[in-house]
């Protein structure tokens, strides 16, 4: 028996720590649904190579909250693992081996029905958001969720060459926002950044400038600069 409360005990805490640790993603600027995908995948070492695992370890902390999970899913594991296998080796015959089979079974029944409780659920969140705050994990918004990034819609940067057709013109005459995009900020030759460029400010050759917009209005642009391959 007491082998058996010791497996649920580490069921319990390692579904906990995948929570927290998706909910750590999630402040970081993942969605839910991202945020608890890579909280998992880290957890249990599956590893998905997506472009949400490349957003994931381009980012510092959120790097830091998956090097965790993965610290804490091979302990984990491991534990639940020898912990069945002690449950298991204690039982003397075919009743008792069925008997603590059905306890196990019915323990994670009743851990699944407890986890998708929406007061407890938003209980535990809550805690967690609070404890991660005073930890100094800040709450940023879900940018990608904002700008739609996985609708067709991308945020992207351009080196503005010679032959680009928006070189040397204010933005007031090119009127990238016809075609779908929209310029968030440039970047000049000497490095100095303008965000929100007005309709008056213009695109010279040498600067970079980061665009929101449709994913072929932008590739039509970069190709209209004969960047393409």
């Amino acid at each position: 028996m007491g082998a058996l409360l010791a497996l649920l005990t580490i069921v319990t805490f390692s579904l906990l720590v995948v929570r927290v640790g998706a909910k750590a993603l999630m402040m970081t600027g993942l969605s839910w649904d991202t945020a608890s995908f890579q909280a998992y995948s880290a957890f249990f070492g599956v590893g998905f190579t997506t472009k949400e695992a490349e957003m994931v370890v381009d980012h510092p902390i959120r790097r830091r909250i998956i090097k965790h999970l993965i610290l804490f899913g091979n302990v984990g594991l491991t534990s639940a693992f020898a912990t069945l296998v002690v449950t298991f080796v204690q039982t003397t015959g075919v009743t008792q081996t069925l008997e603590a089979a059905g306890l196990i079974a019915v323990g994670l029944i009743i851990l699944v029905i407890l986890s998708r409780v929406e007061f407890l659920k938003s209980a535990i969140d809550y805690v967690i958001q609070l404890s991660l705050e005073r930890a100094g994990v800040s709450h940023v918004l879900d940018y990608e969720l904002l700008l739609r990034v996985q609708s067709g819609y991308c945020v992207s940067e351009i080196d503005v060459l010679g032959d680009n057709p928006i070189a040397g013109k204010a933005l007031a005459e090119t009127r990238p926002a016809d075609k779908g995009i929209i310029v968030l900020g440039i970047t000049g030759a000497d490095g100095v950044f303008h965000g929100v460029p007005g309709p008056l400010d213009r695109v010279e050759v040498g600067d970079v400038i980061t665009v929101y917009g449709n994913e072929e209005a932008i590739k039509k642009l970069i190709c209209e600069a004969g960047e393409c391959d």
